[in-house]
């Protein structure tokens, strides 16, 4: 019995406690919104860090390598040593400027986390801050979207679209740990930045106006050449687009204007609607030529810059492989197919034409904006792959708005209470009010379980959703580039760590002033990691310089080595996947070094490497391609090894074919190293016969 009453005595202890500590309907969802925030900040930081568990911690892909050499310098010499900086080590022997050739908005970034994390005692190598910057700065992102979204629709809004955005694959795939890249800040930015934008517009506010500027700095600052300015456009054509709406929608209202006394005034002055019109007509036509006459002028005299041809790549997706074959060669600048669309975006594919209906039945100045957002960055995402990503935060807010307002209809619906409507006119018998009650009697119980399946529907398709997004990050986004896994015969996961061995061997056994030769894709890599001075590399700046490693690579041995002496070469290093099935090695990209260097050196012509227009490397190959110094380096000694069971000696696995030259002899060159799958091969340049 005592036992009883003391539980009997606690359990109302608790209740009163409970009672006592009960809030109130705003406060629980203040804190049922706060804790689900903090929720979906944390997935945005977890789901990106695949690539960490099942790899180890380090930089992916090819410029993030650049990005990371610069922090350390950063790090160690002080911002004015980082900014006067003239790198020897690339582009020989033409060298690089560092501080005028790159955005420093992501070095400063991380070398400021750096010092935070160090001045709260905690040991961190700055490359382990390198590596999660993008995920913080995707968490952070989340919280922007969730502002944006409460600020253009409403709080449902804000909250889906953190969601959305927190796994959406089209921005992870630029946000995963160790994608040290300038997009993982400069989407944060762009962001921030059209927030604080509508937040102006809305409030009126100067002091959000200026917030919105320092952003728009920042972005651009950690942005990088061909990133930035699409972004840029994006800020430009969107705000442009969003200000010519306003202005036409608000022309109405603008009657007692300036403008429109003068134009009042003129017209009282002619006297004539007919000349009136014609005067319209001359003002705006000599106004639009003299425009016209000006930029046609200041650009031919040099005050204002041509367009790039990346500006035009914008206009025609053709436009580059026409004429710039440089920017055409990368997969990423390619006009994106619907796969992709359908692969990065899944259902916001779906949910995007939704949300624009609900913005246009409740039209804005934020909705109106966040619409030509949507539509300006969709457009660049269909002209270039990589410009996903500047799509990816539209297409979050405003399937979010579709996602609220679905859910916020529906659940009204089920909220209701079945009702019986009187009728308050006098007019109409016992029997018209019966058969109205029961018609709407019938109505409601099908309205409610129509509403029930649709929420139903709504949350399955949100939740394959995020299983999809889960197996892309997992499985496509996850994977460094500069470490190869594949599947085993039985299943197991195999692991090619051939690009960081080949650079170990460099940095080991190679000269500290060893120049080294080799396409432009592997250049910040061999400069990072290796440690060696490298010809050419990523930042694609002279295109003359490159075109003549193309030339070297499609010329004769003997040509190449004229042309490697004149440029000092000691090794030349090319990645080959013909034992491993590894399809994104030199030969492949072979066509794009042709194509490059002819269009500098006209004695470089692609038909010669071409056999009735097709592309070979067997025995039907053209005489040019079986001897140019490309396949020489790949193909050394390949002749001899059996790559396949079943197949013959010299079989390439990466293009299912029996190479056509395999007794490859070398005259200038000679194999200094090649890594334990084959991947990655080194050859020493010899000296001269006439020097020791």
């Amino acid at each position: 019995m005592a036992a009883t009453s003391a539980m009997d005595s606690l359990s109302s202890a608790v209740t009163s406690a409970v009672k006592s500590l009960k809030l109130r309907t705003k406060q629980q969802e203040l804190l049922i919104r706060v804790s689900t925030l903090c929720l979906i900040y944390v997935l945005a930081f977890s789901i990106r860090l695949f690539s960490v568990l099942r790899y180890e911690s380090m930089i992916h892909e090819f410029d993030p390598y650049f990005n990371y050499r610069t922090t350390v310098y950063l790090s160690e010499n002080g911002f004015y040593e980082f900014w006067n900086w003239f790198d020897s080590e690339s582009w020989y022997p033409l060298g690089r400027i560092i501080g005028g050739t790159l955005y420093p908005g992501l070095m400063v970034t991380a070398h400021l986390l750096h010092r935070a994390i160090s001045a709260i005692l905690f040991a961190v190598h700055i490359r382990e801050v390198c590596v999660l910057t993008a995920p913080f700065f995707a968490s952070n992102t989340t919280v922007v979207a969730y502002l944006f979204g409460k600020e253009v629709w409403d709080t449902g809004a804000g909250l889906v679209a953190a969601a959305l955005i927190a796994v959406c694959p089209g921005y992870i795939s630029r946000s995963v740990a160790g994608s040290y890249d300038n997009e993982g800040v400069a989407i944060f930015a762009l962001l921030l930045t059209f927030y604080l934008f509508v937040k102006a517009v809305n409030t009126g506010s100067l002091s959000w106006a200026i917030a919105s500027a320092f952003s728009y700095f920042y972005m651009v600052s950690a942005g990088e050449d061909s990133f930035c300015w699409v972004p840029a456009c994006a800020v430009w054509g969107a705000h442009g687009c969003h200000g010519c709406v306003l202005l036409a929608s608000e022309v109405r209202n603008l009657n007692d204007g300036e403008v429109f006394y003068f134009l009042d005034y003129v017209k009282h002055l002619l006297n004539d609607p007919k000349l009136f019109n014609d005067f319209l007509r001359i003002t705006v036509t000599c106004a639009v030529s003299v425009g016209a006459l000006a930029i046609g002028v200041g650009t031919a005299s040099g005050y204002i810059s041509p367009w790039t041809g990346r500006f035009y790549s914008l206009l025609d997706p053709t436009y580059a492989k026409d004429h710039i074959p440089i920017i055409a060669s990368v997969s990423e600048h390619q006009p994106t197919a619907w796969s992709s669309f359908m692969f990065d975006f899944h259902i916001l594919l779906f949910l995007f034409p939704a949300g624009l209906y609900f913005c246009f039945k409740r039209l804005s100045d934020a909705t109106i904006f966040i619409v030509m957002y949507g539509l300006t960055s969709m457009y660049f995402a269909g002209v270039m792959v990589r410009l996903i990503l500047v799509a990816a935060p539209a297409m979050c807010l405003i399937s979010a708005i579709a996602v609220s307002a679905t859910l916020k209809n529906l659940t009204s619906l089920l909220r209701s209470k079945s009702k019986v409507q009187t009728v308050s006119s006098s007019k109409g018998t016992s029997s018209t009010k019966a058969s109205m009650k029961a018609s709407l009697d019938q109505s409601l119980p099908f309205q409610r379980n129509g509403a029930i399946t649709l929420l139903l529907g709504a949350f399955y398709l949100l939740s394959r959703y995020a299983i999809h997004c889960t197996w892309v990050t997992s499985e496509a986004y996850s994977s460094p580039s500069i470490v190869l896994a594949a599947r085993g015969a039985y299943g197991g996961r195999v692991i090619f760590d051939d690009y960081r061995e080949a650079y170990f061997w460099l940095r080991q056994n190679t000269a500290p002033d060893a120049k080294i030769m080799s396409w432009w894709d592997y250049g910040y890599q061999i400069t990072a990691m290796g440690n060696r001075t490298v010809i050419v590399d990523n930042n694609t700046w002279n295109n003359t310089h490159i075109a003549t490693v193309g030339r070297a690579m499609a010329s004769y041995e003997d040509e190449a080595y004229e042309i490697m002496q004149s440029l000092d070469v000691d090794y030349v290093l090319v990645v080959f996947g013909g034992v491993t099935g590894y399809s994104s090695d030199d030969i492949n990209k072979f066509l794009w070094m042709v194509r490059i260097g002819g269009g500098v050196f006209p004695v470089i012509k692609e038909p010669d490497y071409l056999v009735n227009g097709e592309y070979r490397v067997d025995k039907g190959a053209a005489p040019k391609m079986l001897n140019c110094l490309m396949y020489k380096l790949s193909y050394y000694r390949f002749g001899e090894l059996t790559t396949e069971y079943g197949q013959p000696p010299g079989y390439d696995r990466a293009r299912g074919v029996e190479i056509g030259n395999k007794n490859v002899k070398l005259e200038h060159l000679e194999e200094a190293f090649t890594t334990s799958n084959w991947i990655v091969r080194i050859y020493k340049v010899k000296p001269p016969s006439n020097r020791w």
